[in-house]
């Protein structure tokens, strides 16, 4: 391997700053822990109840660095959602790996408690939270969470209709509705767990919307 040229002081010389290995000023935090500040700030006051001040303060990062790093408000927003879904719901992409209709089911209502139990995040999901009380103004986000809400729907009727397909399931059942229904009781946790429901709670209405379910 080779040196970098020095002069007698070790400093570098005038052809190698020049060069290729010159790199920029390294950032004085951590972007990882930059957006898990901001998703927690979106999933406490939503999309438009989030100010700069609100973000730039949780995040200990100026406005000229969160724009540089993350671009604005709404960019921000989408790099959080992405966070989100590999993060906190990870557990939604495990539960339909499941062998069974059943389990899967299963796997993605206790999921959501356990996620939405959670005292070290904010109440309900960011699913919900971040988009409530949208105008106008922030049209975009509010369709991007719809897309993405619809997107979660879709996966779970895909891994349904396979269930189906593979005789898991009864071929009475049609599986954009039970996607639909498993959808709605998902939501609805998360609205308990925003107006305060307890774990067991939550618990109990997951084993009574099992058991009406066509497992």
């Amino acid at each position: 391997m080779g040196m970098q040229p020095t002069n007698s002081r070790n400093k570098v010389l005038p052809e190698d700053r020049d060069g290729p290995r010159k790199m920029g000023r390294p950032r004085a935090f951590c972007e990882v822990t930059a957006l898990d500040a901001a998703m927690r700030v979106f999933w406490e006051k939503g999309y438009e109840g989030a100010t700069l001040d609100d973000l730039t303060g949780a995040m200990s990062i100026n406005r000229s660095s969160l724009y540089a790093t993350f671009g604005d408000k709404e960019t921000l927003f989408r790099k959080v959602m992405a966070r989100y879904a590999g993060g906190p719901a990870a557990y939604v992409l495990e539960a339909l790996q499941q062998p069974t209709a059943r389990s899967v089911v299963e796997a993605l209502l206790r999921g959501a408690v356990k996620l939405m139990a959670d005292p070290t995040h904010p109440p309900g999901c960011l699913s919900l939270q971040g988009g409530l009380a949208c105008g106008s103004d922030a049209e975009n986000v509010k369709q991007a969470m719809i897309d993405w809400r619809k997107r979660g729907e879709a996966a779970i009727q895909k891994r349904i209709q396979r269930a189906r397909t593979e005789g898991d399931l009864s071929k009475d059942v049609n599986p954009a509705d039970l996607a639909r229904y498993v959808s709605i009781v998902l939501n609805g946790l998360g609205v308990q767990a925003a107006n305060g429901a307890t774990p067991a709670e939550m618990t109990r209405a997951v084993e009574m919307a099992l058991r009406t379910m066509p497992l």
